[in-house]
């Protein structure tokens, strides 16, 4: 999913607030629980510009308009990409107004084309100047196929048996 703003903001092509769509986590100490395994969620804080931690990670936006003949032609969807979009993301683009929205997510990406990379290596996270801990890989539980296999609606043998989808042409 794509911000709603970023596809009415065809003409500078960004969203109108920068923080649009993002999802804040919770704070470093706040822990969630799920089957009796707690898990942390990091957060960025801002720290100070004359602080010893340097990151890779602007401070601050650094978000310039992508001039309108910088970008490589607009994409037009075909109605056949369409229908093997609805059939493998189960989406119904049916109307025009769902195409047009599909029309203009493209175009925002397409100033991905724009960005130079040269000589700016991948990351592996974004908090890679961090230290993340994962939990020790071990199996707590195990042995229990049968059991789950029972909880399916149906099965052949030893496999659980899906639902027919959309029928394919």
């Amino acid at each position: 999913m794509f911000c709603k703003c970023a596809a009415r903001a065809s003409r500078a092509l960004r969203p109108t607030h920068p923080r649009c769509g993002v999802l804040t986590l919770p704070a470093l100490s706040d822990t969630v629980s799920a089957s009796g395994t707690s898990w942390s969620h990091w957060t960025y804080k801002r720290e100070s510009s004359n602080s010893a931690w340097s990151s890779k990670v602007p401070q601050i936006p650094t978000w310039e308009p992508v001039a309108e003949n910088q970008l490589p032609p607009p994409t037009r969807v075909s109605p056949d990409l369409v229908d093997k979009l609805e059939r493998l993301a189960l989406v119904d683009f049916g109307s025009k107004e769902g195409v047009d929205c599909l029309e203009k997510a493209i175009r925002f990406a397409d100033q991905l084309h724009v960005i130079n990379t040269d000589g700016v290596e991948p990351m592996d996270s974004v908090l890679e100047d961090r230290e993340l801990y994962l939990r020790d890989d071990t199996i707590t539980e195990g042995e229990c196929a049968e059991e789950l296999l029972q909880l399916a609606k149906h099965t052949v043998e030893e496999y659980f048996v899906a639902p027919p989808g959309k029928k394919l042409n």
